[in-house]
């Protein structure tokens, strides 16, 4: 069975890590930047563990260096998801890669993002938004230069707020200001939690910083007293088990919590993160899901209603996505 066809809504997908290899190796030459390194003997990323997987992400970010550039990644990435179904997306995008947090900078890089964005809607059908994410590692003092640009471009297509990188630098309450100042710029609210860290940082995230979602979350499984509290609460995991699987998190797909996580009426949804990285798509990620746990069109017609429910959208995109659900049926 695929379910290759059905459409499907994404809400953690980062842009650079969703690059085909083949795409920076162009660019890479073009540039004239050597960067071979980061490739196997297929011409696939390859990283020793999730750590090394950081560095090779930000050498294969290195060779895009202009807004040109992100425009041709935008809907080299766009027609990889439309490919799968994908009919909506959130991307994480980063002021430390687009500009350096230069304010005038950023708003050239969003610029060329948006047109193609509105492109690739255009031509394939498939809606895109963007959440500014600052880079855990680079520090917190960082992170509130890219929570100004953020603030300072808020408003259709820049929808939401959230932090990624290394969870094991810093403490989510060293990141509170930045959190701050993209809320009172009516951002939605995110942060990756519970991957590389356990159930104790997800319950630090929510406190420090109150989001709607937190990004993976599945470590929370090691701690049911708080995975009920994700259920109670409403809070909506954006899950990405060929993700996990890949970095070694959990040894295969019928040892991934996702299917607890829905049985305990957590809400959570399916990305693919780093779709190359990881050699997967939203296609593969829904068929493997079906293989593991049998689920069915219902459960999928679930994770598809709470990713709308959740997405950092306006009402009129999400009304629009909603018709387009009711149609597949």
């Amino acid at each position: 069975m695929s379910l290759k066809s059905h459409p499907k809504l994404e809400l953690h997908l980062h842009l650079e890590g969703a690059a085909p290899p083949a795409f920076i190796r162009g660019l890479s030459q073009e540039r004239k930047v050597d960067i071979s390194g980061i490739f196997d003997e297929r011409g696939h990323y390859t990283y020793r563990d999730f750590w090394h997987f950081l560095k090779v992400y930000e050498a294969a970010t290195s060779v895009l260096q202009s807004p040109m550039d992100y425009h041709r990644l935008t809907l080299a990435v766009l027609e990889e998801c439309a490919a799968s179904g994908v009919i909506y997306a959130e991307t994480f995008l980063s002021p430390d890669f687009c500009g350096g947090r230069d304010l005038v900078a950023w708003r050239d890089y969003l610029a060329a993002i948006e047109d193609a964005a509105a492109q690739a809607e255009a031509e394939l059908g498939i809606t895109l938004r963007a959440i500014v994410t600052p880079i855990r590692h680079f520090g917190p003092d960082k992170a509130k230069e890219a929570a100004r640009c953020a603030a300072e471009t808020a408003g259709r297509f820049v929808t939401g707020f959230g932090i990624a990188g290394d969870e094991k630098v810093c403490e989510p309450e060293d990141f509170l200001w930045a959190f701050d100042c993209a809320r009172e710029a009516g951002l939605g609210i995110t942060a990756h939690a519970g991957e590389w860290r356990g159930p104790e940082h997800i319950r630090a995230t929510l406190k420090a910083l109150n989001p709607t979602r937190i990004g993976h979350g599945v470590r929370a499984i090691e701690d049911l007293a708080l995975v009920d509290e994700l259920a109670e609460r409403g809070t909506v995991l954006e899950v990405c088990p060929g993700s996990n699987i890949a970095l070694g998190l959990y040894p295969d797909w019928r040892s991934h919590p996702i299917g607890q996580l829905y049985d305990r009426g957590v809400k959570v949804t399916v990305s693919t993160d780093d779709p190359p990285f990881f050699h997967t798509t939203m296609a593969r990620e829904w068929d493997r899901l079906h293989d593991a746990f049998e689920w069915d069109d219902g459960v999928f017609a679930t994770l598809n209603r709470t990713a709308l429910e959740a997405a950092f959208c306006d009402a009129d995109t999400r009304q629009a996505l909603a018709k387009k659900l009711e149609t597949a049926q």
